[in-house]
């Protein structure tokens, strides 16, 4: 009787081993969409799958999911690392995420990608509420994508960033216009860093970039235009570097410092806005000289900081 019981034991361990490692097995370092895929397949490049959430299942940690053609993958949440990349030549890869949110990030030091990807938050009617929302990781990196038409009442961002530890955002050559709000982001612990860069925010109804508590922007040859509020910092404990940047046609505010820990402008362009520069108190916005500021300017004068 023992040595059936013994027997029993092997064999389970032996099943439960085999079934782990299946599993790992199916999960591949790159997988495949289509537009015409089945999320039943393996989504290898010649049996790829139709959407991202179904391919994020088969994707390892770190890996990557690839678009073969421009089609319409489908809204996707991720709590590992990842690479999501819409693809090159024939087209973007599309979310359409209509009374949804296209991307969510939320894994606990998760290292996302998201590149080249159309973000659609859908029509007026059924409007998406989130582009991109990171709620939970430590880097997440935005390439070359266009994030649009979130504006959702009481929500509707572009990129939402709202974390409770450190992390990292760098956002490069993307475009995200005609939503709610463009870019919202506040962390309740640790530094929460931005990087915008040779990017364009522009025709949000509200604020173009909002900055609230532990939210700092390094933002170069960027364009924050056309919004209701250009750059906007709430907090004490929030900043801003703006390094030949655009803050154009606000209809309200150019740069709304607030009482922002640090506002540095640096060879920017800040013309054609109901009001160029507004702060808490004098010297809350820095200049080191070499900018076109026509507006006016509240709360005291700016101070000049002569470069090192």
């Amino acid at each position: 009787m023992n040595k059936f019981r013994f027997t029993i034991k092997v064999l389970a361990i032996a099943i439960f081993t085999f079934a782990f490692a299946s599993v790992t097995q199916a999960q591949a370092s790159r997988t495949w969409v289509s537009g015409v895929g089945d999320d039943v397949n393996p989504c290898s490049r010649t049996a790829p799958c139709k959407t991202f959430a179904g391919a994020i299942s088969k994707t390892a940690t770190g890996g990557e999911i690839d678009a073969l053609d421009p089609a319409g993958f489908g809204a996707v949440t991720t709590t590992k690392s990842i690479t999501i990349d819409g693809g090159d030549g024939s087209g973007f890869g599309g979310i359409l995420a209509s009374s949804t949110t296209g991307v969510i990030v939320n894994g606990a030091g998760a290292v996302v990608t998201l590149r080249r990807l159309s973000i659609n938050g859908g029509p007026p009617n059924l409007p998406g509420v989130f582009g991109v929302r990171f709620i939970q990781g430590s880097k997440l990196r935005i390439e070359d994508c266009k994030i649009f038409n979130f504006v959702a009442v009481g929500n509707g961002v572009g990129i939402e960033i709202s974390l409770t530890t450190a992390a990292t955002v760098a956002i490069k050559d993307s475009t995200i216009y005609n939503n709610l709000k463009g870019i919202r982001a506040t962390t309740t612990t640790g530094v929460l860093l931005i990087t915008l860069e040779n990017s364009t925010v522009q025709h949000n109804a509200a604020e173009g970039v909002l900055l609230n508590a532990n939210a700092f922007l390094e933002a170069r040859n960027s364009n924050v235009s056309y919004n209701v509020t250009g750059v906007s910092l709430t907090a004490a404990n929030s900043g801003a570097d703006l390094i030949h940047c655009d803050l154009i046609a606000n209809t309200g505010t150019g740069l709304a410092a607030g009482p922002s820990t640090f506002t540095r402008i640096g060879g920017s362009s800040i013309i054609g806005n109901g009001t160029g520069i507004s702060q808490s108190a004098a010297n809350n916005v820095k200049t080191f000289g070499d900018n076109y500021i026509v507006d006016s300017i509240t709360g005291g004068a700016i101070q000049f900081v002569a470069p090192q």
